[in-house]
């Protein structure tokens, strides 16, 4: 069941504000930064997509699964979220009792945007016994109407804890779900049509680029991306080598990393993953495999919004509490099989 909506009419891609910082000036804005948190009793989660200096400031960085954990298990009163509304959301959800600040209420999700929770009412009536598992990138409403939510760090090992004869409505990637149906080897996995712009924008011709320019590079891939369906047949005849071919997580590419004896590594995920890369394992050399695979929507948190958040404690997220304790059931689940 697909949108009649394109969703590329869904969202607006925010203009990617140029900051003319010198490195000195950006040095001021961190210290400053870092003497706010520490009056305000904040902590500050950061993405691993956000801005190099934004990451910098981070207490820490990681993906959506380890932020939100970190998110449960903090005492801080004060969360500030370098990354994306609906992250924002998981952890006011996870800490109603606390403050939530999102630097820039214009850092959205295409994927996110993709269902709406009448969609999912509509989906749900069409398949009534199955099991509702809802990528974290989704709306809390949308949560709120699901069974399970996952990452893609750990949307395997949710699948395998639903009993094998029920179905499954997973959404809203449909790459992501590709990958989980090969891993978890499940043909009944309902797919909704939905994907993150810049994931999607990953194709086999820019894999097809870095292989040809690196023959015997590492190759790491987010299940989003848009080439995820073409390498795994690849992988499937040979004509990837499997042992150097992985479909991961953005955490799961940090490990991979450590884990491997390879010296060259092409990730295919949005760029900002590069600059924790290759701060954690400078003796190591990474490309992207889309160097345009760059999501405006995180890029919309500066240094400059973040000292505004931390000084006037704002734009602060909140979730309504009925759609809230709805959706914690599911983000409950989804962290109790981590």
């Amino acid at each position: 069941m697909s949108s009649k909506i394109p969703f590329e009419a869904r969202y607006t891609l925010p203009p990617i504000e140029r900051v003319p910082d010198t490195p000195e000036e950006i040095r001021h804005k961190q210290e400053r930064i870092r003497r706010l948190k520490a009056e305000r009793k904040a902590v500050i989660l950061a993405h691993n997509y956000q801005r190099d200096e934004v990451q910098e400031v981070g207490d820490f960085v990681g993906d959506s699964l380890g932020l939100s954990q970190e998110a449960a298990r903090t005492d801080a009163q004060v969360i500030v979220f370098c990354g994306v509304h609906f992250m924002a959301e998981t952890a006011a959800i996870l800490c109603p009792e606390k403050t939530v600040l999102l630097p820039d209420l214009k850092a959205g999700c295409s994927l996110a945007a993709s269902i709406t929770p009448e969609e999912l009412r509509a989906y749900k009536a069409r398949y009534p016994d199955a099991v509702v598992v809802s990528y974290i990138n989704t709306s809390a409403a949308v949560k709120a109407l699901s069974d399970y939510c996952c990452t893609s760090a750990n949307a395997k090992k949710v699948i395998d804890a639903i009993p094998a004869d029920r179905e499954i409505l997973f959404l809203p990637d449909k790459f992501l779900t590709a990958v989980v149906a090969q891993q978890t080897k499940r043909a009944n996995i309902i797919a909704y049509p939905g994907y993150c712009h810049v994931h999607q924008s990953i194709q086999p011709a820019d894999v097809a680029r870095i292989l040809e320019e690196h023959p015997d590079i590492e190759l790491l891939l987010h299940p989003e991306c848009g080439c995820v369906s073409s390498c795994m047949a690849k992988v499937f005849d040979g004509t990837l080598p499997q042992e150097r071919t992985a479909f991961l997580s953005t955490e799961g590419m940090i490990r991979h990393v450590e884990e491997s004896s390879a010296k060259e590594f092409a990730v295919g995920t949005e760029v900002g993953i590069l600059h924790r890369l290759e701060k954690k394992y400078p003796d190591r050399r990474f490309y992207p495999v889309n160097p345009n695979a760059v999501c405006a929507f995180m890029k919309t948190i500066t240094l400059d919004k973040v000292i505004r958040s931390l000084e006037t404690l704002t734009p602060e997220v909140r979730v309504p509490e009925e759609i809230a304790r709805k959706a914690r059931r599911a983000i409950d689940r989804m962290l109790e099989l981590v």
